[in-house]
């Protein structure tokens, strides 16, 4: 479990055999090339990658439309397949030889592009359906032409909409006009269909009346009735939906193709990459100069894939120097390998640094189940997570490394739960192995404190301990033992003499000895920290530096706090679930039907709650923690991850021979 140690290639061929070179690189799967430095013979030849990225572009969209669209009509179906699925394999003489078949991946992009165009289309042209359908289906009930509804040598005729409120006021205004006649044809919510017909002596007054009372004219016309628009429109709105249905049916036609068009899209994408790393090469007018880091271990399978596919060039393997900053490969087994994506979201190491992630996760591990504190609780996490990992393990995703690390710390949290005797918040021995989170206290130096905060700053005393361990190791690893022994052996001793002297404070363990004992322990090494600490520095700078460690105690103080969080996250979660519990348990034996039925409710719902906002919880400050007091003891960080040349797959995973 270590940082893989890498060798850097130096290579000069041919430009002519420059694809083929890469290409060559590619199917290794082992080499990062990175820029060389300038020289005075050669220079950059800047690629031309626009084609290539539109290319990918558009067929990175279709591809996501087909996908949708194929998501969507499985699912409206309940259609099972795996045809979606992504990360599957593929065979390097497949992924390659996709090109020959770019024509027709081209004519399918085109049909996507074809069909989602009929439909955006068809859509807006339903949209559009929907509202005149709104606004004629107040007149669908009319079977005359609205033609029908014009003035006549004698007569004028107002056909429209009337707040049905205001009716009666309005046939009051105009009842004493006898050649005036109002027919309320129907109500429509709150309005109503209003037919007005007067004499044309009295179309002044009648449009001066409708006009006050918040008269809409109808805004029909022609030879066609209400109905007959009305049905028409219908019709025109079914004949949309039914191309709709052919639409969706003709787009699911085409998911045979997801599979190839994730192949070409991940092959036009290593095009682009090898286009654009092919740019960033130094070249003269006949040959190219190329600089790589590759892992030790590949140095011969590297030599031989260069040897058979080009002709006449120099290579050479050396060893990086101290000017050079090779990219971080991490191997570790597979249960650390779950913890990496955590340091990598912090900063992944870099290359001359050791890896951190099998300390971390162990003591990520220990502290996620101390604030789980419940053996319910952690079992369900080793069992849902052991599963998601193990299910994944041919082809581990983000989503299954982080489940792995969550069963993990669910195995911490059953042995935590067991030891503070809570199992879905409910004890089951007749005696605990430590003390109630909820009720015990402890006397520390006369002062009551919870006894669990108090277990829970010495598991930080502890992680601190070893954080400067690591810090010792680090620099002995580098030849530097007068530092590892002045920056991390004498502060670990202090932590030792720290957690000496806690235990001695607090007058349930009966040991008051031991704070003398650990404040000399303490004392000791803090001076002798505090001595050593400008031993690089001149007279002012070994005052400034040794101030600088004595300062460094207020740090130490209010990191050992930080781990008060551990305490209080575990306190929060385990009286949620002894009250779901609790409440739980006298439902079920009151003998209540719909009491009973409730209880069972109230334990899935109120432990899964507690649960997932108890690992959100967990993961953010236990993160926190490694990040900020453990890291911050040794870890360096500011590390490239390695990405040999066409590593970067989105959709498949290529099997290299």
């Amino acid at each position: 479990m270590a940082i893989v140690k890498m060798k850097k290639l130096d290579l000069v061929a041919m430009s002519y055999e420059k694809d083929e070179l890469l290409n060559a690189l590619q199917r290794t799967g082992a080499v990062e090339v990175t820029v060389r430095d300038a020289t005075q013979y050669a220079e950059n030849n800047p690629s031309d990658s626009m084609e290539l990225r539109g290319e990918l572009l558009r067929v990175e969209t279709a591809l996501a439309t087909l996908t949708k669209e194929v998501e969507n009509y499985e699912k409206s179906r309940d259609i099972k397949s795996t045809i979606l699925r992504d990360g599957f394999e593929v065979g390097y003489a497949e992924f390659m030889g996709i090109s020959e078949k770019k024509a027709e991946l081209e004519k399918v992009v085109q049909k996507i592009n074809a069909f989602t165009d009929e439909r955006n289309l068809a859509n807006a042209n339903l949209i559009k359906l929907k509202r005149q359908i709104e606004n004629i289906e107040i007149y669908a009930f009319l079977d005359k032409p609205f033609d029908a509804f014009k003035d006549t040598s004698h007569t004028h005729l107002r056909l429209g909409l009337i707040p049905t409120t205001n009716l009666d006021t309005l046939q009051k205004e105009l009842e004493e006009d006898e050649l005036l006649e109002l027919n309320v044809l129907r109500e429509v919510g709150a309005n109503s269909v209003l037919l007005a017909v007067s004499h044309k002596s009295l179309s002044l007054r009648l449009d001066g009346a409708l006009s006050s009372f918040s008269f809409i004219d109808c805004p029909y016309f022609g030879e066609k009735s209400g109905k007959q628009i009305y049905e028409e429109l219908l019709a025109e709105r079914d004949q949309i939906l039914q191309s709709l249905i052919e639409n969706e049916g003709g787009m699911y036609g085409l998911n045979a193709f997801i599979r190839p068009l994730k192949i070409y899209a991940d092959y036009v994408s290593f095009l682009l990459e090898k286009e654009e790393t092919a740019g960033k090469l130094r070249e003269t007018q006949t040959t190219f100069f190329l600089q790589a880091y590759l892992p030790e271990d590949a140095e011969d399978s590297v030599r031989e894939e260069i040897s058979n596919s080009v002709g006449a060039c120099f290579m050479e393997f050396s060893e990086p120097t101290e000017e050079d900053n090779p990219p971080t490969l991490l191997k570790n087994n597979g249960l650390v390998s779950n913890f990496e994506s955590i340091t990598n979201t912090y900063s992944p190491p870099n290359y001359r640094e050791f890896d951190p992630n099998a300390v971390m996760s162990f003591f990520y591990s220990l502290f996620m189940g101390f604030i789980i504190g419940d053996a319910g609780y952690g079992l369900l996490m080793a069992l849902v997570g052991g599963w998601l990992c193990y299910s994944n393990r041919a082809k581990p995703t983000g989503m299954s490394r982080l489940a792995g690390a969550f069963a993990f710390g669910g195995v911490f949290a059953v042995i935590w739960g067991l030891l503070f005797n809570s199992v879905f918040g409910l004890p089951v021995f007749a005696k605990t192995l430590m003390p109630d989170p909820q009720k015990d206290q402890w006397l520390l130096a006369g002062i009551s404190v919870p006894s669990v905060l108090i277990i829970a700053m010495l598991l930080g005393v502890f992680q601190l301990f070893v954080g400067y361990l690591c810090k010792a190791v680090q620099e002995w690893r580098r030849g530097n033992i007068g530092d590892g022994i002045c920056d991390g052996v004498l502060w670990a001793i202090f932590s030792i003499g720290v957690a000496v002297a806690i235990v001695g404070f607090v007058e349930e363990f009966s040991m008051p000895s031991l704070a003398s004992a650990g404040a000399i322990i303490a004392g000791g090494s803090l001076l002798l920290a505090i001595v050593t600490a400008g031993r690089k520095e001149k007279f002012f700078g070994k005052f400034t530096k040794g101030f600088g460690a004595a300062y460094g105690i207020i740090n130490y103080v209010s990191d050992i706090l930080s781990y008060a969080r551990l305490y209080g996250l575990m306190l929060s979660g385990a009286v949620i679930a002894q009250i779901i519990s609790n409440y739980s348990v006298q439902f079920l034996m009151s003998g209540n039907v719909a009491l009973m039925a409730l209880a069972i409710v109230l334990l899935l719902v109120g432990h899964g709650f507690n649960l997932v906002m108890n690992l959100l919880g967990a993961y953010i400050h236990d993160a926190r923690l490694q990040y900020v007091e453990f890291y911050g003891r040794f870890f360096e960080g500011e590390g490239e991850l390695f990405r040999p040349l066409g590593s970067s797959q989105k959709y498949v995973s290529v099997l290299r021979d």
